[in-house]
């Protein structure tokens, strides 16, 4: 008689972490959201000018720097897809929410920040301030207001959904101190973001 190889069985018949539907339909949604905000870096990644807020002073560059936006995106988009899929091993479990927590709280503090530095400039407290060298002409109202109605608020809706995806991943137990290390992040972060913002500390980026 051949040779018995129990780790092989043991290895095909061990069970395969299933991850709750509700995960299942956020994840969908969040790859949508996402590749909806590629498809609009695209558009300017292909040389389209509707609603520019200027004039870049190499326009090359700025295909590029969407280009680059878009391939991000769309990994980004494709991420959440990957870890619902059908069979996915029980690692997933444990990573999604870290990658989760950080999606969230990066993208929330980003909206956060960038939105609250866009009312203060429109409302003349305090001008924006955009990358020196990189605009020959710019409208800073229209920026301003593009950036508050459109591209923050994805930036925020995005963190909300990975932080759901997140959440429904995790146990009861477990969603407590995630929410609130989450929200203590963001209210961190934000804090710093703002001060750098206004030029109370040093500078600090947000892309």
């Amino acid at each position: 008689m051949g040779s018995f190889d129990r780790t092989a069985v043991d290895e095909r018949s061990a069970p395969r972490y299933e991850l709750p539907r509700r995960a299942r339909r956020i994840a969908i949604v969040l790859a949508a959201w996402g590749f909806l905000y590629a498809c609009y870096r695209a558009y300017y990644a292909f040389g389209g000018q509707g609603a520019m807020i200027g004039q870049p002073v190499s326009p090359s560059q700025f295909r590029a720097i969407n280009a680059v936006a878009v391939m991000i995106l769309v990994v980004a988009a494709a991420l959440p897809l990957l870890a619902v899929r059908t069979g996915s091993p029980p690692w997933v479990r444990r990573l999604f929410p870290v990658i989760g927590w950080v999606a969230a709280v990066g993208c929330c503090m980003h909206a956060l920040v960038d939105a609250t530095l866009r009312v203060l400039s429109l409302t003349g407290a305090y001008p924006s301030r955009y990358p020196s060298g990189f605009w020959l002409t710019i409208d800073r109202r229209a920026a301003d207001l593009q950036d508050l109605f459109f591209n923050e608020p994805w930036f925020f809706v995005e963190g909300c959904l990975w932080a759901a995806l997140a959440l429904s991943l995790l146990g009861v137990g477990s969603r407590r101190r995630w929410w609130l290390s989450a929200v203590a992040g963001c209210l961190v972060l934000t804090a710093i973001g703002l001060l750098s913002g206004l030029g109370v500390i040093g500078s600090f980026r947000l892309g």
